[in-house]
């Protein structure tokens, strides 16, 4: 559940991408990963050394996903083969949504919440929305604007009044 919740947020996979990221595509010596996202694009994402060390727990030649091996380590013997067919993404929004109410959070959140989180922090950070857009696996600048609308600073009227004169645009381009 943790490393899940760490590729959702920190990477900001979509769930059920998280869910299935496995070790063909993972480059431990470079400590990246290499996934096809839900429209096709092809990312390549380094992974913090929270997850790397959730990864290292793995084994690499497994063709289980990384989430299910995890998993599987994680669940209580008697209750394993009873789980086994049910551990996809579904089955990890029910445990996330128990988790929450277990810690107390009252708001209702979603995984995909942890994704739209990590888009307004790298726009924090960066203030590049290219850099969102790669992060988030986006071809279309407007899905990311979609991302982040809630987020948007409003356009000073000020600055739309200078972009106006024209001596800004003799000593721009001077």
């Amino acid at each position: 559940m943790k490393l899940w919740i760490l590729l959702c947020s920190d990477l900001a996979m979509r769930s059920g991408t998280a869910e299935r990221v496995s070790p063909f595509q993972y480059d431990a010596e470079q400590r990246i990963l290499r996934f096809t996202t839900k429209r096709n694009a092809h990312l390549t994402l380094p992974v913090t050394q929270e997850i790397a060390e959730l990864l290292a727990e793995c084994d690499p030649h497994s063709k289980n996903s990384f989430v299910r091996q995890l998993w599987a380590k994680d669940e209580n013997p008697q209750k394993k083969h009873a789980r086994a067919e049910n551990k996809g993404a579904d089955r990890l929004r029910v445990k996330f949504r128990e988790h929450c109410i277990e810690h107390g959070i009252t708001r209702r959140l979603i995984p995909h919440d942890l994704r739209r989180t990590a888009a307004v922090a790298m726009l924090e950070q960066t203030h590049d929305i290219r850099d969102v857009q790669a992060l988030l696996g986006h071809s279309d600048l407007g899905s990311t604007f979609w991302y982040l609308d809630h987020d948007a600073r409003p356009v000073s009227r000020s600055i739309l009044e200078m972009l106006k004169r024209p001596a800004w645009r003799k000593e721009k381009s001077a």
